[in-house]
């Protein structure tokens, strides 16, 4: 079975096989991650917008909830991403944006990873020039309902739930872009970009498993995972996978669903409740 990260060397040895690479940057200042993608790209990667190609509309759902089977089926084939295919997915974020549509294809049956520090990781010439692939056949598949989580989940004080965000936000101290500040009680601190290193590659496993283990993700209670949209929540899961934990549930609307109700309670500080 396909690892949930693979490395550059990996991905040398494979080129042709079937593999397709996906360029998944995307930035919360509203910088354009197409633009930055026409300046230069892994070559023959194509471009996955997270807002067109990886979520729904947004609503009560959240700013990315999970698009209807169909319309995600019908983005990939759009992008010539097929039923067989292995895909590869990369950011210049740690892999914390990329591990979206990693999670979302894993999740559904298909065989694709992350690459292990993302375009930095990547040692010969980048493209400019467009990457058209032929449109091609992808089966529409439901979300598996044991790998989500509803809102009254991540209220369950059995289960560890963990929160991707930058602590900043967790704790209440900014909030960008959501209706409220702070974090769901009882959720844990945990920021998706703290799984990397500077240079944006994974910590070793055992690191990873420390610190999981620190925010009581150890195995013996079922893991929730949520962020600001449910985009970087997938960062955490693939990272359990990656560890040889138990699979976590994604909280799809995550903190823009749960701070846009009203009746919801909401935490601040540093303590989960």
């Amino acid at each position: 079975m396909l690892p949930p990260v693979v490395d550059a060397a990996w991905l040398a040895a494979h080129a042709g096989d079937d593999v397709v690479l996906a360029d998944v940057r995307w930035y919360l200042d509203g910088r354009s991650g197409r633009a930055a993608h026409v300046a230069g790209h892994l070559p023959g990667a194509v471009f996955v917008d997270v807002d067109a190609d990886l979520a729904g509309t947004p609503g009560d759902g959240g700013r990315h909830p999970l698009p209807e089977p169909a319309d995600f089926a019908a983005a990939m084939g759009r992008l010539g991403i097929g039923d067989g295919d292995t895909v590869v997915a990369y950011d210049d974020d740690g892999g914390v944006i990329a591990a979206r549509l990693v999670w979302m294809l894993r999740a559904t049956g298909h065989r694709a990873a992350l690459l292990d520090g993302g375009i930095t990781a990547w040692e010969g010439p980048l493209e400019t020039a467009p990457v058209t692939r032929p449109r091609v056949a992808f089966t529409p598949a439901p979300w598996p309902a044991e790998r989500l989580a509803s809102a009254e989940d991540a209220d369950d004080d059995a289960t560890v739930v963990l929160d991707a965000r930058a602590r900043e936000r967790y704790t209440g101290q900014e909030e960008p872009v959501d209706p409220r500040a702070g974090h769901i009680p009882g959720a844990r601190s945990l920021p998706a970009r703290g799984n990397v290193d500077a240079a944006g590659r994974l910590l070793p496993v055992e690191a990873l498993r420390d610190r999981l283990a620190a925010a009581g993700a150890d195995g013996s209670a079922p893991v929730v995972s949520y962020c600001g949209s449910g985009v970087t929540a997938c960062h955490t899961l693939l990272v359990l996978e990656h560890a040889g934990l138990p699979p976590g549930r994604l909280y799809p609307g995550s903190w823009s669903a749960w701070s846009g109700d009203p009746s919801r309670p909401v935490a601040t500080g540093a303590d989960p409740r």
